[in-house]
């Protein structure tokens, strides 16, 4: 970490004087706007998918309508009215070689690294998660808000680098998929030619190869117009693409993050390293390097600029369709395909603003460093008060592995402190104020990057153990129910017990067993994958701040990418406390639960009536029927049991992620997305409800009952 206020030089290596050149080579003030519309689509899509509103069996026809018709008439279209002779050919070359390198460093180290039983198709898979970006869903509005009004043929440029990936390094990657098949087949009767036949028929039966084929030919033959009986139909597909697939890109990210384990921790950081940090820093290079043909400093700057954005773009989700092709490595895929979307999004506008900047003196560019590390601490200082206070309340600082992620938290609150204090200090001629602040300011900053390996242990343990301390807690807990004293007695509740009784449609106990069990549940919750991508993502902060390091030690004019990493950096480092408040600000139990409750009861009444058969939605009343007269007496043989809910009683319950297993098994759902909406409309005809009706139906370890009365029984006989 450089001491703030630090004064560097600046300069550019090489190039001329930039104070000269206008910022006018792309427009900034619409980045905003364009990540905001991009971003919300996304969010809009994963709360869509969150809430069971588009199940990933309906999400499957809205992936394949993007990727098989608005796509390639996309790129259709685009291919007949491109316009050849304003193509910068040096820019294409670089990104090809660009793309080529980083495949070939990924492939590499990847054959070194794995086991034989899965090399080459890990090599195939992970080049081309480093290669394939997500240019037109995501990159082309970023490309369009930018560069429209200055640029506007730099749009074109994405169609022409697409094929890059789509028709040289993925089929490349595709053969070292089949090889892998191909070994483990054990078969080795089948000829070479044959497992090259099968890859080019399916790199040519992809729709988007193929169309971008017919659209190169028809761009000759038709003369760059598209004949008007063609054009509308053309149109409208195209149109489509944008909104559906970043749609469709947010409904892909639901429970991906949950997939996270500890193998593929490091996997991850290496791959989002390659694509976010790597790719971009080659492609400028290359341009630097080819791009001998602009005569104009600013039209090379722009140019070389434009490159590093691309670079920074995050992966495509079609790489997670080939891993679910292949059966190749998919939490590592899904999981890093949602991360690095996330992450591109701070570095794409934090590198535009920088490069859109005139060249200053460098006293003016350390102001601005200062002042951006002050107002990220004083968000990032908010969110992590809230942050730590719901960690106090929900009491998981008592419990490992939250025990050191509160310590990590305490961390990047002094090191927020120490900024904003520091952005005084230095302002004032107090030479022990400021050896004091920095002293604090450094300390701090320094357990931020040593606490997350410190974490790494324990939930290394909790995912060895996953469940032993959650069983133990279980059956403490209920020995501890039925002992009159406060310490533990190790007894036999069987013997114990008296004779229980049997409760109808609900627990009647007044101090419910199960939902003691549900309480030790919830607490039990150590939230691996969330310290997982902590750890993930604070490694990756890490390892900008170590580049930072090697870069001003390398070379005596860093020049301007330094400078945004330098921003990057300071982002990073002091706005930790937003990532903190993301994965652990908004505890489940403590929040979410609770307000759902809330408004479920202020939307309902406190009470909720029930409502009369005849008043029922038809697709709730066609559901309860169908289950009742033909399939609720075989789930009661399959997941009903009898358990004890009290000293005396006993009720017949099952669990709601069992119904929604069954469900799947008996073909009553595709998925478990429609397998829980299933549920919900067996609660809401009042076939089923929770144990206490706390909760709607939900699957998760809940306990549920299905209802014995008149009304219900009437479902059967009708």
């Amino acid at each position: 970490m450089e001491a703030p206020g630090r004064n560097t030089n600046f300069s550019h290596e090489g190039s001329p004087d930039f104070t000269a050149l206008s910022s006018s080579s792309m427009s900034i003030d619409k980045l905003f706007p364009a990540l905001l519309e991009c971003f919300g689509i996304i969010l809009c899509g994963y709360i869509a998918g969150r809430a069971n509103i588009i199940t990933s069996t309906q999400a499957k026809g809205l992936g394949n309508f993007v990727s098989k018709f608005a796509l390639p008439a996309l790129l259709f279209k685009n291919m007949v009215l491109l316009d050849f002779g304003n193509v910068i050919w040096p820019f294409l070359w670089s990104i090809l070689i660009a793309k080529v390198c980083v495949f070939a460093i990924v492939c590499v180290l990847t054959l070194i690294v794995s086991s034989p039983d899965s090399r080459y198709s890990k090599a195939g898979i992970f080049s081309i998660f480093a290669t394939q970006s997500n240019d037109f869903a995501l990159g082309y509005p970023i490309v369009e808000a930018l560069y429209q009004s200055t640029y506007p043929e730099y749009l074109m440029y994405i169609y022409l680098v697409a094929p890059v990936s789509l028709m040289l390094l993925n089929p490349i990657g595709f053969g070292f998929c089949e090889i892998q098949k191909w070994k483990n087949q054990g078969n080795h009767q089948q000829s070479k030619l044959r497992i090259v036949g099968v890859i080019v028929f399916q790199v040519l039966k992809n729709p988007i190869v193929f169309m971008v084929v017919i659209g190169i030919i028809a761009h000759f033959v038709l003369h760059q117009t598209i004949p008007p009986i063609l054009a509308e139909f053309v149109d409208g597909l195209a149109n489509s693409f944008g909104g559906a697939a970043l749609f469709y890109l947010g409904l892909t990210m639901v429970g991906q993050l949950g997939k996270l384990t500890r193998s593929t921790i490091v996997t991850l950081i290496l791959l989002t390293t390659a694509k976010l940090l790597l790719m971009p820093l080659i492609c400028k290079d290359m341009v630097d390097l080819l791009d001998n043909s602009n005569t104009s400093a600013l039209n090379h700057s722009s140019l070389s600029n434009y490159a590093f954005l691309y670079g920074v773009f995050p992966t495509a989700p079609s790489v997670a369709i080939y891993a679910v092709y292949y059966n190749i490595e998919l939490e590592v895929v899904t999981s890093g395909m949602v991360i690095s979307t996330f992450l591109s999004a701070p570095i794409m506008y934090v590198s535009a603003w920088l490069l859109s900047i005139p060249w200053t003196d460098p006293q003016h560019l350390m102001n601005s460093l200062q002042n951006v590390s002050f107002n990220i601490s004083i968000v990032s200082l908010v969110a992590l008060v809230w942050t730590i206070v719901v960690m106090f309340l929900s009491k998981k600082f008592k419990r490992l592995p939250h025990m050191f992620t509160i310590n990590l938290f305490l961390a990047q609150f002094l090191t927020c402190i120490g900024m904003i204090v520091w952005n005084f200090v230095v302002k004032e001629d107090n030479f022990i104020g400021q050896v004091l602040t920095f002293t604090l300011l450094s300390t701090s900053l320094y357990s931020t990057y040593i606490w997350p390996g410190m974490l790494s242990i324990p939930t290394t343990n909790c995912i060895i153990l996953p469940n032993v301390h959650h069983h133990i807690a279980c059956v403490l807990g209920n020995i501890q129910l039925f002992s009159k004293s406060k310490n533990i007695q190790c007894f036999t509740i069987c013997v114990l017990l008296p004779p229980a009784g049997q409760c109808e449609n609900k627990c009647e106990s007044t101090d419910c067993l199960l939902l003691k069990v549900e309480e030790l549940q919830q607490i039990a919750d150590r939230q691996v994958a969330r310290h997982l991508l902590l750890c993930l993502l604070l490694t990756v902060s890490l390892l900008a701040n170590l580049s930072s390091c090697l870069w001003l030690l390398l070379n005596s004019l860093p020049g301007r990418l330094y400078l945004e990493l330098q921003f990057f950096c300071a982002v990073t480092n002091f706005g930790q406390g937003l990532l903190s408040f993301a994965l652990f600000g908004l505890d489940k139990h403590l929040i979410i639960l609770p307000f759902k409750k809330r408004l479920h009861k202020l939307w309902y009444g406190k009470k909720q009536q029930e409502q009369p058969q005849t008043d029922l939605p038809e697709d709730v009343r066609m559901t309860c029927l169908q289950f009742t007269k033909y399939h609720k007496d075989q789930c009661c043989q399959d997941i009903v049991k009898k358990r004890r809910c009290g000293r005396r009683t006993m009720v017949d319950c099952f669990l709601g992620c069992e119904l929604v297993e069954w469900l799947q098994q008996v073909g009553l759902a595709q998925d478990p997305g429609e397998a829980a909406l299933y549920g919900t409309r067996l609660q809401q005809g009042g076939v089923l409800q929770h144990i206490n009706q706390e909760y709607d139906f939900q699957d998760s370890p809940l306990y549920y009952v299905f209802i014995t009365t008149a009304d219900c029984d009437a479902w059967a006989s009708a």
